[in-house]
């Protein structure tokens, strides 16, 4: 019997697969959600080509439950308790997964064709347990080619038995949000990396862009002292582990936020990416700002 304060799946008995799945790719995905309405009518046409959808939702207040419901997806609720599990670890704990593998996909994402096509096939060569994925970051409608952005990997198709989010519990009481935004899989076998990428749409007003950053700046001052003090995961990858490595000293610079700002504007060369890059540069300047902000509030509270 489950504790009661476990998160229920809130979905009728899904039907078994129609025959004409028989063709689809044997990957099972996962859309985590919150009021993703509009970015969910992109990504879930662009998700016909995989065997099982997943739209895993918080409590929206939106049309979200009905647009996954129109293209055929699978909605499940999720009740974050505030601390953990984070809804991707929750999700691949107790989904029924029908398949092998999984995807994982924000709403703000879309798998072109090509890549949909790279992951069949990867999957049925059975080469590696888990792939990497790389995405192009859109942004103010450009694409960032620079600003430390023109690469984002991420492991993010894996064999579900296999990988599992960090553990990184905070106690901010849900302020952080109930998504694992920045950690990272850890893959018990072998790894590669997919050749086409995402194409990630994100934020669509300056605005999302603000709260979202909010929230994580509040979830990375309570991972400051884990950042500073513990060891760094394994299973992270050695890519992600060199730049937890390069965290622990950023950690300690002063003035981090002009820092950023030089560092992706100037030697990320973030101004070829014109006015959406300088404002891009600038908000990431800003969320150091308010991840610092947010850790001299924490110890003024402690002291009194």
């Amino acid at each position: 019997m489950p504790a009661l304060d476990e998160p229920r799946i809130d979905a009728p008995p899904r039907p078994a697969a129609p025959l004409a799945n028989v063709a689809k790719a044997r990957v099972s995905v996962i859309v985590p959600v919150k009021n993703e309405a509009e970015n969910l009518r992109r990504c879930l046409p662009a998700l016909d080509w995989a065997d099982e959808i997943f739209v895993i939702d918080s409590q929206s207040t939106d049309d979200t439950c009905d647009v996954a419901v129109e293209h055929g997806a699978s909605v499940v609720q999720f009740a974050f308790n505030g601390v953990y599990p984070k809804k991707k670890n929750w999700s691949l704990d107790n989904l029924p997964f029908r398949n092998e593998w999984v995807l994982i996909v924000d709403a703000d994402e879309v798998v072109v064709p090509e890549l949909a096509a790279e992951i069949r096939a990867r999957i049925e060569a059975d080469e590696a347990d888990g792939y990497y994925l790389n995405s192009k970051y859109y942004f103010l409608g450009r694409r960032i080619k620079h600003c430390g952005y023109s690469e984002c990997w991420n492991l993010r198709l894996f064999k579900h038995k296999l990988g599992r989010y960090e553990r990184m519990p905070d106690h901010s009481g849900g302020r952080s949000g109930d998504n694992e935004a920045h950690e990272h899989v850890e893959l018990q076998g072998r790894v590669g990396r997919l050749t086409r990428e995402l194409d990630h749409h994100a934020y669509p007003t300056i605005a999302a862009w603000v709260e979202k950053h909010n929230r994580y700046a509040v979830w990375e001052a309570a991972q400051y002292e884990r950042f500073l003090k513990e060891p760094i995961p394994k299973g992270i990858g050695r890519g992600k582990r060199f730049k937890r490595m390069l965290k622990k000293i950023y950690l300690r610079l002063p003035m981090r936020p002009a820092v950023r700002f030089l560092y992706s504007y100037v030697l990320r060369r973030g101004f070829l990416d014109g006015k959406p890059g300088l404002v891009f540069c600038a908000l990431l300047s800003f969320y150091d700002f308010l991840a610092w902000a947010n850790v001299y509030e924490r110890k003024v509270a402690e002291s009194s």
